[in-house]
């Protein structure tokens, strides 16, 4: 028998089942946009600026092989580029192409919407608490810029 059905429910499991909820209104937006999850995330990291192949796999949590299929996917798909690193002549440096800019754009902006909408039945002050609570936990814990604040995506 599950614990707390109907009833009030914890930090631990609030976190978590939010943790689900959104990555359920991510991998959604993303299928709509002809993404994976993943590449959704990688597009919208590029957004904020190029990325040395170390970087990314860094901020998306991946490994090398693993991010490598994924900058391949993408760029086969036209999304990504990877141009020579000027720091580094071994290196190189993932960008969004313009089409990858443009579905960027209306992914976030979709994505944007959807997570908006989770927290429609709070109070603006309510959602200010819970961005306030939100932000400290991700502070806390070095979470690395994988979506950047709407105002600032642009």
């Amino acid at each position: 028998m599950s614990k707390n059905v109907g009833g009030p429910i914890g930090t631990v499991a609030a976190l978590v089942r939010s943790t689900f909820l959104v990555n359920a209104v991510y991998a959604d937006s993303a299928r709509e946009h002809g993404l994976t999850q993943q590449q959704g995330q990688l597009l919208c990291v590029l957004m904020a600026q190029p990325y040395g192949m170390s970087e990314l796999g860094a901020i998306l949590g991946l490994a090398k092989s693993s991010l490598t299929g994924l900058v391949d996917r993408s760029e086969r798909n036209g999304l990504v580029q990877r141009t020579p690193d000027p720091q580094d002549s071994r290196a190189v440096r993932v960008s969004l192409t313009r089409q990858g800019a443009r579905l960027a754009d209306e992914f976030y902006d979709e994505t944007c919407r959807r997570v908006e909408e989770l927290a429609a039945g709070l109070t603006p002050a309510e959602r200010d608490t819970l961005a306030a609570l939100l932000g400290r936990v991700v502070t806390d814990n070095k979470v690395p810029t994988v979506f950047l604040e709407p105002d600032a995506a642009r």
